[in-house]
């Protein structure tokens, strides 16, 4: 197979290991990011997507078979969202469209398809669980609609395939990403263990009682894979999780278990990340100088808000998966063991003790 591959948003968790994915079957990738990372068998370039000129410079020369958009920009308010994270993809479009190379673009977007943005997260109307693909989208401003627009519209014009992918939150390694679950809950952890404050489940009475799933990152990269090289899987839109399901009264133990620290008894009270680590950045700071941790800078790891986000939802949230099944994707993940790699991968590159 003749195939190269440029991975838009390389250093984030979903870039970084659909790079990885890609290199492992010896693909052609070039990764691109503001700060890209070094990552073997991946080319880096770096530009900022929402500079033309600099970016066309960037992917000059380049004629990527494959595309993979892995990447987004939060914003103030959603219109802004709409405004940046739409442009970001026009511009990569734009930029490639004269190489004339490109036979497939993957798009990675999410379960705020369905349950709305940042402003209207979990409110209003909204489908019946599990998610289903053919649902229709909320009658609310979305930037993942406008992405998804930016993308069917260059791909009626240019004439490439495209699939789109809504994982459920991502697990896996990046420093400095956005939404960060894995590594927030593991520095909160962290700092629970070493200060003795009690392991507290800081979301809602439904979450902690209702099923749910997640997404490996790997297993993301599988399936964008997977979509953008199998036939049957072109020209559509698919939900992305590990194919298992869960519920955090069971999900805390078992984290707690694995840091070797007792989870606390749960009231059904909502006491958010971003109130019970709001002080602490010097307690961080003083557990990587004693801990000899390579990140001191507490807010390079975690993103308590997007957890928050996640685990205090009033609704249960769980996704199908039969699209992708019945075209033939088997990948599976255990998502406990998924953040257990994730702790394993932290502790060895010495960012959590």
């Amino acid at each position: 197979m003749n195939s190269s591959a440029l991975v838009v948003g390389s250093s984030g968790i979903a870039g970084s290991a659909v790079a990885r994915e890609l290199a492992g079957q010896q693909w052609h990738v070039t990764g691109l990011a503001r700060r890209p990372r070094d990552e073997t068998g991946v080319q880096p370039i770096s530009a900022d997507l929402l500079d033309p000129s600099a970016l066309a410079e960037a992917v000059r020369g380049l004629e990527p078979t494959h595309v993979y958009l892995t990447t987004w920009a939060r914003q103030a308010t959603e219109a802004e969202n709409i405004r940046v994270n739409a442009l970001m993809i026009r511009n990569v479009l734009d930029a490639l469209r004269p190489a004339a190379s490109v036979r497939h673009v993957a798009l990675v977007t999410g379960l705020k398809h369905y349950l709305g943005p940042f402003e209207a997260y979990g409110k209003g109307t909204l489908p019946q669980t599990p998610f289903r693909e053919e649902q229709r989208r909320l009658d609310v401003e979305n930037f993942y609609y406008a992405q998804e627009d930016e993308l069917f519209a260059a791909a009626e014009r240019d004439g490439f395939n495209w699939s789109v992918h809504r994982p459920h939150t991502i697990t896996g390694v990046a420093v400095g990403n956005a939404m960060n679950m894995a590594t927030t809950l593991a520095v909160y952890a962290s700092i629970c263990k070493a200060t003795g404050r009690p392991f507290r489940f800081p979301g809602s009475e439904v979450q902690w009682n209702s099923l749910t799933d997640m997404t490996d990152a790997r297993q993301l990269a599988r399936h964008m894979v997977w979509a953008s090289t199998t036939p049957a899987a072109a020209n559509e839109a698919f939900n992305i999780v590990n194919g298992d399901v869960f519920r955090w009264s069971w999900m805390w133990s078992r984290i707690a278990e694995w840091f070797d620290i007792q989870p606390a008894a749960f009231d059904g009270t909502l006491l958010p990340l971003e109130q019970q680590m709001a002080n602490d950045a010097a307690i961080w700071r003083d557990v990587a100088a004693k801990q000899g941790l390579v990140e001191a800078d507490i807010t390079k790891l975690v993103s308590p808000w997007h957890t928050d986000a996640d685990l205090g939802r009033p609704i249960e949230v769980v996704t199908d998966m039969s699209k992708s099944r019945k075209l033939g994707f088997t990948g599976y993940q255990a998502s406990d063991e998924a953040f257990f790699d994730v702790f394993a991968t932290l502790r060895e590159r010495r960012l959590i003790p």
